[in-house]
């Protein structure tokens, strides 16, 4: 059995001193392992920006693809080859910006992969712009006077799209960040693990002090993941109360059908189809 040690790499990070992203490198490495997965069978995708890199620093298989172009060839591996654990990471930008319209639509399918979002409520890698998640008002490089925007709430949002599995972690606490991930591993179904991750150089709003004073566990609290109703009170109460109480922990969680468990040509995985070549000639007089 895998422990954190064998998805270590040899190669150093390169984050900034203290950035969120040492701690969920290191909350994924010990939810791999604790998952039961083993190196060779796990994926690792990533788009642009600071988690980014992620690939680079877990040994898996890994792919860094454009921004905001997470989830399609997340999406693509895993109907290619479900023996895999797919696991997708991105930042805030990239899933909730640019990448929005494939976030929408894989929860809504139910692909069964992890997608893990580093929500540092800015663009950190291009120094520090507004970003979806951007609280109103903030004054941030792009926004001097402060933002005019109201946020995206991604918790709520995959809660009515259809993710069968709804989370939400803080970098400052690896232990319960590790828990989550490792769940959302093991689910079977689209997991959504959202993680408040300070970026220590270009947000000094949203500090680690910060959640530490507003964030509370749900499971401290008795909250039930398998009523829908319950989860969306839940996850609509941080932005109600004006970011003063922020719940923490699993939302939302139901076992469906995934969508490549409903399509019969998967039941052998396409990366075992026997490829029978076809000439070019054959092919025009078929599709012309």
């Amino acid at each position: 059995m895998a422990t954190m040690n064998d998805f270590t790499v040899k190669e150093k990070p390169q984050w900034c001193p203290g950035c969120g992203d040492y701690a969920i490198n290191l909350a994924l490495k010990n939810a791999l392992a604790q998952a039961g997965v083993e190196p060779h069978n796990a994926v690792i995708v990533s788009g642009i920006g600071c988690s980014g890199k992620m690939p680079h620093y877990v040994r898996a298989y890994g792919f860094e693809g454009l921004h905001g172009r997470v989830i399609p060839p997340a999406s693509g591996i895993r109907l290619a080859n479900q023996e895999l654990t797919v696991i997708g990471v991105g930042g805030d930008g990239d899933g909730y910006g640019i990448g929005m319209g494939h976030f929408i639509h894989v929860m809504r399918r139910n692909y069964d992969m992890a997608y893990i979002v580093h929500d540092n409520q800015v663009y950190g890698l291009t120094t520090g712009q507004a970003a979806p998640t951007t609280q109103k008002g903030m004054k941030t490089k792009s926004t001097p006077y402060g933002n005019l925007e109201e946020p995206v709430h991604p918790i709520p949002l995959a809660l009515t799209m259809g993710a069968t599995y709804v989370a939400r972690g803080f970098a400052g606490d690896i232990a319960h960040l590790t828990s989550l991930i490792a769940g959302g591993i093991k689910h079977k179904g689209f997991a959504l693990i959202d993680i408040l991750q300070p970026c220590v150089t270009f947000n000094k709003l949203n500090t680690y002090e910060y959640w530490k004073q507003r964030c509370y566990k749900l499971e401290e609290q008795g909250h039930d993941p398998s009523s829908h109703e319950k989860a969306l009170e839940k996850a609509n109460e941080d932005w109600k109360t004006n970011y003063d109480k922020i719940p923490i922990g699993l939302f939302f969680r139901e076992e469906k059908p995934t969508y490549e468990s409903e399509l019969p040509q998967l039941k052998v995985p396409l990366v075992k189809h026997e490829l029978k070549p076809v000439g070019l000639e054959e092919a025009m007089d078929e599709f012309i």
